[in-house]
């Protein structure tokens, strides 16, 4: 190929990778305002307008402002972190199968919130809660990768990742059952599924600052990620302190995901689904896929949660529910494609 083909050929990939961002920028945006028009109250897009602006009745300004817009600030905050997260995790592993929920760092952040709960340390609405979820997604994912090892494959990543799962997911059930408290207990169990449901600006204040720190380190080491797609002995070679770059990620990750997790409770699989999406249409280099992975999670969440107010059901049907019946069957499809690196034959 000529230097003014391979010039194209860059130019075009720019491009598309361009109308991507600014298309998946555009669906972020449509979702939310639909968000904020879906409920038990149908609202059309101008009083939705009307009602964010100070000009609607008032009935109306506090269904928008008090009750819609923080949960689909949480929405749009968490689903981004936990796209961002599982593009970060499949960077630095160079795995396509790594993702926050895989590695059990979901589940961990949920049995540290739920410690400090049920123990009666903190309230729902005490920054212990997020400092707990994030100290324990922070052990998970640092676990994870001290016990399956820098090179682990597929296999023994998934193997380690669901035992620390199963250890975290005991490990809350215990604290459950130890509880003196039967309405503490059930809160627990509805909380544990996953829900923007009934999320105040508290909530927003509560997690946000987490969040977006979370998303800033994760975004800080875009340049290494790259680096590191040709191999940790040529990541060292162009400045790359690998041992480094893994604690800062799982930093950034614990932080975002901690801080998830201590407001919605577990809400699985978007940050697996999300770079999977992008992949195709942004390519392979983790650098460029963080932000439209973040894109990506951010709508899917948002979907998913206008989803669970449009199905009709006796009951409210938790976020976290549909995201994990939405996001096993990609699994399992990934788990078949993936199947010569797992050593279980022609994929």
């Amino acid at each position: 190929m000529s230097v003014e083909s391979l010039a194209i050929a860059t130019g075009h990939a720019a491009r598309r990778r361009l109308g991507v961002t600014l298309a998946m920028s555009a669906l972020v945006v449509l979702l939310a305002l639909v968000s904020l028009g879906i409920g038990a109250v149908r609202m059309y897009p101008w009083e939705v307008a009307q009602a964010l602006f100070g000009s609607g009745s008032d009935v109306a300004q506090v269904i928008v402002r008090e009750i819609r817009l923080p949960r689909m600030i949480l929405g749009l905050a968490i689903g981004a972190i936990l796209g961002l997260s599982g593009a970060a995790l499949q960077g630095l592993l160079r795995n396509p199968l790594a993702s926050p929920s895989l590695f059990g760092a979901p589940q961990s952040a949920a049995f540290g919130a739920v410690a400090v709960i049920a123990l009666g340390l903190a309230d729902v609405r005490s920054y212990a809660l997020p400092v707990a979820a994030i100290a324990a997604a922070f052990g998970s994912v640092f676990a994870l990768l001290t016990v399956a090892g820098r090179n682990a494959g597929l296999l023994i990543l998934i193997l380690a990742g669901l035992a620390i799962s199963a250890l975290a997911g005991a490990a809350t059930a215990l604290v459950m059952n130890l509880s003196q408290n039967p309405f503490v207990v059930l809160e627990i169990a509805f909380w544990l599924l996953g829900s923007l449901q009934d999320r105040s600006f508290q909530h927003v204040a509560l997690a946000l600052p987490f969040i977006v720190l979370g998303g800033v380190i994760l975004f800080s080491q875009r340049s290494a990620f790259r680096a590191l797609s040709l191999g940790e002995e040529t990541a060292q070679s162009l400045g790359v302190d690998v041992a480094r770059l893994r604690l800062v990620v799982i930093l950034g990750v614990a932080l975002g995901v901690g801080g998830a997790v201590a407001v919605t409770g577990t809400i699985g699989f978007i940050g697996l689904v999300a770079p999977h999406l992008m992949r195709p249409l942004i390519g392979h280099d983790p650098a460029r896929l963080l932000l439209p992975s973040a894109l990506a999670g951010a709508a899917l969440l948002l979907a998913a949660d206008i989803a669970v107010r449009i199905i009709p059901s006796t009951s409210d049907i938790k976020v976290g529910v549909l995201t994990s019946i939405i996001g096993v069957p990609f699994f399992l499809y990934l788990i078949r494609r993936e199947r010569r690196a797992l050593g279980g034959g022609v994929a």
